[in-house]
């Protein structure tokens, strides 16, 4: 079983159990993801299953979009309202002046990952360290807001849509929102709504994925690997070249230098190849050997 399956993230799960559910449900060892949702987080979660996960790495770095909801007059340690209330405050936030603080959020700029977060220094999670009380230097990282917009209300709290690189905090977003206007703010929902090409609206829920496993059409919800690379011209091998493809070998070829979708003589996804010169090389094979 290979492919890329696109899941609706639960709240209350996290990343690491949808593919534990997964492994259960479609019987495959083989499973990953390219961005680790929160558990209070919903939406998407791009999977890749068996060979698929030789794809991964290919997608981790895709821009992100998410619905946020953020609170005003409230910090917590984890920077949304799963955590300890640290401070409050009670002055009102008109949503013209929410508006206003917005765009000093766009284009790069520098941010520091919160201590309730999956990174790793020296060896040791951030999150495990922040549990035990332990807090520690962090260094900012560089991000990119392409698009920050504000929806409306709902429930007091802001609604915001956010396009942004791979390794932007919403949580540490709604943070800074807070401070820049004085009252302070927390993270009170989260949905990713995408992930590069992939959106939510075709993800399945675990409920789903399950009933088609039980009806035995599972395979039937996993797009293909070759979805991933559709921005990349795709070219056709004969057999003499499909067979040094399947050893690893560079061949010559026509076509304009650049990455390249390899496909056999019988349409089968091979390889995303790397066409430089004259000659095709392995960036990264796809077949099962």
């Amino acid at each position: 079983m290979n492919g890329i399956l696109l899941v609706d993230k639960p709240e209350g799960f996290t990343s690491h159990d949808v593919v534990a559910k997964l492994r259960g449900i479609l019987h495959e060892r083989r499973i990953g993801h390219s961005g680790t949702l929160d558990p209070m987080a919903t939406g998407l979660l791009v999977v890749f299953v068996g060979r698929a996960t030789r794809a991964v790495e290919f997608a981790e770095s895709h821009e992100k979009e998410y619905i946020a909801g953020i609170r005003t007059g409230i910090t917590t340690d984890t920077l949304d309202i799963t955590g300890t209330v640290l401070s409050t405050c009670d002055r009102a936030v008109q949503t013209e002046a929410f508006a206003a603080v917005l765009p000093a959020f766009l284009g790069e700029q520098e941010q520091l990952p919160p201590m309730y977060s999956a990174i790793k220094i020296e060896g040791k999670k951030l999150c495990d360290l922040a549990r035990k009380g332990v807090e520690v230097e962090r260094k900012p990282r560089k991000i990119w807001i392409r698009e920050i917009e504000l929806l409306g209300r709902e429930n007091g709290d802001f609604l915001l849509r956010v396009a942004c690189s791979k390794g932007t905090y919403i949580r540490t977003l709604a943070d800074d929102i807070g401070q820049r206007l004085g009252t302070g703010a927390a993270l009170s929902a989260l949905r990713r709504t995408r992930a590069g090409i992939f959106s939510v609206k075709d993800a399945c829920t675990l409920t789903e994925i399950q009933a088609a496993a039980d009806r035995g059409d599972v395979e039937s919800l996993l797009l293909p690997i070759d979805s991933l690379f559709g921005v990349y011209p795709a070219v056709a091998l004969n057999e003499p070249q499909r067979e040094k493809c399947l050893v690893g070998a560079s061949f010559p070829f026509e076509a304009p230098d650049g990455y390249l979708c390899v496909y056999g003589p019988d349409g089968a996804f091979l390889m995303l190849g790397n066409m430089q010169n004259g000659v095709v090389r392995t960036v990264k094979s796809f077949f099962e050997v």
